[in-house]
């Protein structure tokens, strides 16, 4: 995608909205329409229409496809609301869509909301806020329901052709390429003549994973996705080059979204991801198919990506590969990444998070010109609350930096430096299926049968690591199986949001606050949050794994030989973290990892070959940075250093920022 494609479309917005600030352009709706009005000495969209009186309708899309194999294609459902004033005189206007499989099932949000019904199944309760805060502004919101779920067609495929053309054809609809029904059965038309095409989707784990989908197919009308702790490739989502990250594959997630209904005409579809998605770990058919990153070519669409660093359900690889991916294509981008597991911006950054999100619809979506898309790139949180901003991210100066293991004075206790190891050096360590990160990381310092630790001295600067990293490793295996972990540790004191318990790093309090305007059975008004912390006395902030029977393809895995060398890399994910002044920085490379991948067939013990073993990692200031780190005296340091957030000055690098929050 070149990129001056794109600067050529943002400077006729430019013009476009230098001649008219208050009036809709030809761009967004026919001559002599209105938009809603400026709030004065704001550029942005007003809360000018009635939500109490918005209408509130169910339109039936058609995929052209037959999932479900009843002989007819499948229709997904499709519930919007919008200003009564649409469709009146030509006035037409964006929309904000949702497609998930969750609005029956399982609900969306910190408090789990789902779509409710009046008598005659008219929708009353939109969930979420996205309606109530931006239908009063001029803007539709559709939430789509997947094919197999709720009122839809259809079945459920887990990131598949069926699920990502479940909200590419309601894109193709609003913008006159399908056929809407009034019914999930009848042959009434429903069109959209109230759209003007433009369309932004939104949506938080299979959510946002459906819009990166769409966004990759190249769908015109797509004009921006969000992304909030979404999947970039299902394969990564249930293996790590080969290693099982969960027990059970794709297919019950399928039968756990699907309607009732949709779980007895959908035992086909089952069968299929079964067969498709051995436990092997072998790249399938299935799994090509569920890859987004080889189409971010054909991104049109901006993206506004938001990740938790301690997501352990999507890991923040997903994000880190995606992102690479759409660097690399030119593609206009924005991210948040917080300190939180698997939550929401929306209760984690409440106020901050919804003035952003409003000027970014307003700007992809109506086209105002309010220089969100000249702002900083990247806001980060580097501790509870406390957040700075990068201009690109990763940083600029961020280089990819070669660290090496090294021997130390007690077995499997060595150290992490710029120097490699003499050939000959090796430790080892045996595979533990009872003992996790956690546990390395606690007995980093001492001498354990499970992992070995190589350790930096402490640091006499801070030291920042900023985007993905690798950790090629060397090792000869007792068995015919094994799986091996890599993590990165910031060995030191700190106060971090308790990322690993109940919220992922949020608590939910009984007081609410309201974000936009409520109706009967739909309010705006939605439970606050603070950050849940917790003291600790290590960080594992990295992570990766991989079995090491795909030493020579990631795509298909092989018996080992007991006694024979083998050589494979681990990619760590995406990570942005500041080892402070006085802490060290710790390679931990180990077996299984408790709950978080599953353990071989055997168990092996592992010699880790150490002239062979290295880390690259993402350093900001690249190596000498890391040299200046280690080389400095250790003293205490009051904050961050500043010349690592990014080059802003003043109060603005690290600004306390209320709320927290989950789901």
């Amino acid at each position: 995608m070149p990129i001056c494609a794109r600067g050529t479309r943002l400077t006729y917005r430019s013009l476009v909205s230098a001649a008219s600030a208050a009036l809709v352009t030809v761009a967004l709706f026919p001559a002599g329409a209105q938009s809603a009005p400026l709030a004065p000495g704001r550029g942005e969209s007003a809360p000018v229409y009635s939500y109490e009186n918005a209408i509130r309708e169910s339109v039936w899309v058609d995929t052209r496809l037959d999932g479900d194999g009843d002989g007819r294609t499948d229709r997904v459902a499709v519930d919007i609301v919008r200003p009564e004033e649409t469709g009146r005189q030509g006035r037409r206007i964006p929309v904000i869509m949702d497609a998930s499989p969750y609005y029956a099932c399982c609900g969306r949000g910190n408090e789990s909301q789902r779509k409710t019904y009046d008598a005659e199944g008219r929708p009353v309760q939109f969930p979420l806020y996205y309606d109530n805060y931006f239908v009063p502004r001029g803007y539709a919101f559709a939430a789509v329901d997947l094919a197999g779920t709720n009122r839809s067609d259809g079945c459920a495929d887990v990131g598949g052709a069926s699920d990502v053309q479940s909200a590419k054809a309601v894109v193709d609809w609003l913008n006159g390429r399908g056929h809407g029904y009034t019914t999930r059965t009848g042959t009434e038309r429903a069109d959209a003549a109230w759209s003007n095409g433009d369309t932004g989707m939104i949506g938080k784990s299979y959510d946002g994973t459906v819009a990166n989908g769409v966004a990759a197919t190249g769908v015109e009308g797509l004009k921006t996705i969000v992304p909030i702790g979404a999947i970039s490739s299902w394969y990564d989502y249930y293996f790590a080059k080969g290693a099982p990250l969960f027990d059970s594959g794709p297919e019950w997630l399928s039968q756990y979204v699907n309607s009732p209904d949709a779980r007895k005409r959908c035992q086909a579809v089952q069968q299929r991801l079964i067969d498709g998605a051995p436990r092997t770990g072998d790249l399938t058919p299935l799994w090509a198919e569920r890859d987004y990153l080889p189409d971010a070519g054909k991104v049109e669409a901006s993206v506004f990506a938001v990740h938790g660093m301690q997501d352990l359900n999507v890991r923040p690889g997903h994000f880190g590969q995606w992102w690479d991916a759409l660097a690399d294509e030119g593609v206009e981008r924005k991210v948040w990444l917080s300190q939180t597991g698997h939550v929401d911006p929306f209760d984690f950054r409440r106020a901050e998070w919804v003035k952003t999100l409003h000027r970014w619809f307003d700007h992809y979506l109506l086209g105002y010109e309010n220089g969100v898309d000249r702002e900083p790139m990247a806001d980060v949180e580097h501790a509870p609350d406390r957040w700075s901003t990068d201009r690109v991210w990763p940083p600029s100066t961020t280089r990819p930096t070669v660290l090496r293991p090294g021997k130390g004075a007690a077995p499997g206790v060595g150290a992490l430096s710029l120097k490699p190891a003499r050939p000959g050096a090796s430790e080892r360590f045996t595979d533990d299926r009872t003992q996790d990160e956690t546990d390395w990381a606690a007995q980093a310092d001492q001498s354990t049968p499970a992992k070995t630790a190589f350790i930096t001295k402490p640091l006499g600067r801070d030291l920042r690591l900023s985007g993905s990293a690798e950790v090629e490793v060397t090792v000869t295996p007792t068995t015919s199986t094994a799986h091996l972990s890599a993590v990165l540790v910031d060995l030191g004191p700190d106060t971090i949001r308790d990322y690993a318990g109940l919220g992922e790093g949020i608590t939910t309090l009984a007081e609410r606050t309201c974000w936009g305007s409520s109706a009967p059975g739909d309010s705006s008004c939605y439970k606050e949050t603070r950050a849940r912390t917790k003291a600790v006395g290590h960080t594992v902030f990295s992570r990766g794994w991989a079995d090491l029977g795909n030493y020579a393809s990631a795509a298909q895995g092989r018996p080992l030989t007991p006694g024979a060398a083998y050589t494979i890399s681990l990619d760590l994910h995406a990570a942005d973290h500041i080892v402070p002044a006085g802490h060290r920085l710790a390679l931990i490379i180990a077996g299984t990892d408790k709950d978080l991948i599953e353990p071989p067939a055997s168990t092996p013990t592992l010699t880790v070959d150490l002239a062979r073993t290295s880390a690259k990692l993402p350093i900001v200031g690249g190596m000498p940075a890391f040299v200046r780190a280690v080389r400095s005296a250790p003293a205490a340091t009051a904050a961050p250093d500043a010349s690592l957030l990014g080059g802003v000055a003043g109060p603005r690098s690290i600004r306390p920022i209320p709320g927290g929050g989950n789901r």
